[in-house]
């Protein structure tokens, strides 16, 4: 009997495994069935360019649908984060944020570095062997790190909901050399004095370019959040519009969920088929094993190893709960787009508090870019190993403050990293047009490094948590005195019966639970 016991617990624990984590099983298999049927459709079958994008039409859909709630969920989980916290609490959880982004970010470009400059990928061969691909971006530091000002204070909201701001310098023509006549009697001799000046003057002309200004929004729902939280209770009607946005968009998140694994295996499948020369990855192999051995060493021993300190607890357990959201940023390459799902598993699987993760989560996929500095560290030493340039020591630590501050300003979108690309190239002097060199391969790795931001957000939302234990729990308390508040729920009930529980800032409350998912404060 005790045995038939056994056997039906373990088939209702698999089963529940499965109900669990059937999403999950789903898209793995879909990127397995995409490559087999990515490479079976590029053997067997000879498509037209025309044809090949008709064949990914499915997976373009299920990018077109994540962009679709980035927007509304950035902004209605901003607000109601920021609002949801006095001014003071919100501000030593962004200082902390900002701190862990900067630190992992100069542990990953340090890691790149001494991973480049031990392998040496580009020492055993030349610029010339390899083929260049796609073209160079015509960027300088300067205006790029102004652009980067300019778009934290949009000039139109609406405008920064689908466009960038974005300077272009336009040579001016020099001025015309005015003749200077000279007269010596008897003779009229006519002197020519003509200074060429060989200084070429710009003049900066403003441009917009299509894209979603995740940064300056994000600094508008903070202050509008902030503001908000000092009205009290006549912000309340507004928080509370937000937060149902937010529960709405988290719905919709859980529809298109459902689509992902279809969507996923002809994404995949889609790129496997384009890809017309192979032979670039046997050209770039080495280069290739340094950035992706240095973003494994990253993802499983420097963060975890940071978690655990800090968290004291399993960091392996927590990936594995992120785990859903890390095959989408593997698959779809935006950290931006893979922010509905991103939400989901930090608030469902890792129990990380929404006060949290909606203040966290939408900074780290604007800012934080562990990832792609450990490549734009990697890639720009290859790239002077390959011209046979040696680099001194302050080159090296100019390189290393290039590509931790050209991250921060790459925007969450594909291939942003080549634009800053160019930036670190031009800090130490290489030649920028090089950038080509690694156009080929950078579709794969700009994938990988997705993933491993996508990982540090995640990790930096749950450390956040484990350093501001104590200022929520001092703001759960101060929502069960409901004489120290009028605006709190007059009945508070314990967290083990899964009731609701609300937390206040100012004048009105705010539920910690939606329908979608119940997120408890996390007792790391």
């Amino acid at each position: 009997m005790d045995m038939m016991g056994n056997k039906e617990r373990r088939g209702v624990n698999f089963k529940g495994l499965l109900k669990r984590n059937w999403l999950l099983i789903a898209t793995i298999l879909s990127v397995l069935l995409g490559i087999i049927l990515g490479v079976v459709v590029r053997e067997y079958v000879s498509l037209s360019h025309l044809n090949k994008q008709y064949f990914g039409f499915p997976g373009e859909i299920l990018m077109r649908m994540l962009k679709l709630v980035i927007l509304p969920l950035i902004i209605s989980s901003m607000i109601t984060g920021v609002a949801a916290l006095d001014s003071e609490v919100s501000g030593k959880i962004g200082l902390r944020a900002v701190v862990y982004y900067f630190s992992t970010t100069i542990i990953a470009v340090i890691l790149g570095i001494i991973l480049v400059m031990t392998i040496k990928p580009g020492v055993s061969q030349t610029a010339e062997h390899i083929d260049r691909a796609g073209t160079t971006p015509n960027v300088t530091t300067v205006d790029t790190l102004l652009d980067l000002l300019r778009n934290m204070f949009p000039e139109n909201l609406v405008q920064a909901c689908f466009q960038q701001y974005k300077t272009k310098r336009k040579e001016l023509e020099p001025p015309k050399v005015s003749a200077e006549t000279t007269t010596i009697p008897p003779l009229s001799t006519t002197i020519m004095a003509a200074v060429e000046n060989i200084t070429k003057d710009y003049k900066i002309i403003g441009t917009y370019s299509d894209g979603i200004n995740v940064l300056g929004i994000i600094v508008f729902c903070v202050a509008f959040g902030l503001v908000i939280g000092k009205m009290g209770e006549k912000g309340r009607i507004l928080l509370e519009f937000f937060d149902a946005l937010n529960e709405a968009t988290m719905k919709l998140v859980q529809i298109i969920m459902c689509y992902m694994p279809v969507g996923i295996l002809f994404l995949i499948a889609a790129k496997i088929i384009e890809v017309e020369d192979w032979e670039i990855f046997r050209k770039m192999g080495l280069y290739m094993v340094t950035v992706l051995s240095g973003l494994a060493i990253h993802a499983t021993v420097c963060l975890p190893l940071i978690f655990f300190v800090i968290v004291r607890k399993n960091p392996y357990t927590f990936t594995l709960g992120m785990a859903q959201a890390l095959v989408t940023a593997l698959m779809i390459s935006s950290s931006s787009a893979t922010l509905p799902v991103t939400f989901r598993c930090a608030e469902e699987n890792n129990r990380i508090d929404k006060r949290i993760t909606r203040f966290v989560l939408p900074v780290g996929a604007t800012i934080n870019m562990d990832g792609t500095a450990l490549y734009e560290a990697v890639a720009a030493i290859f790239i002077a190993q390959l011209n046979d340039y040696a680099l001194d020591v302050g080159q090296i630590v100019t390189i290393s403050i290039t590509a931790t501050v050209a991250s921060i300003g790459a925007a969450g979108v594909p291939n942003a990293g080549l634009v800053t690309m160019v930036i670190v190239l031009t800090a130490v002097g290489l030649p920028a047009s090089d950038v080509t060199l690694i156009v080929a391969v950078d579709w794969l790795l700009d994938r990988f490094r997705t993933m491993i931001n996508v990982l540090g957000d995640a990790y930096g939302a749950g450390i956040v948590q484990k350093l501001s234990k104590r200022e929520l729990e001092r703001m759960d308390l101060t929502s069960d005195v409901d004489v120290a508040n009028p605006f709190a729920l007059e009945a508070t009930l314990d967290d083990e019966e899964c009731e609701k529980k609300s937390y206040v800032n100012g004048g009105f409350t705010v539920d910690k639970t939606d329908a979608i998912s119940f997120t408890e404060t996390s007792q790391f």
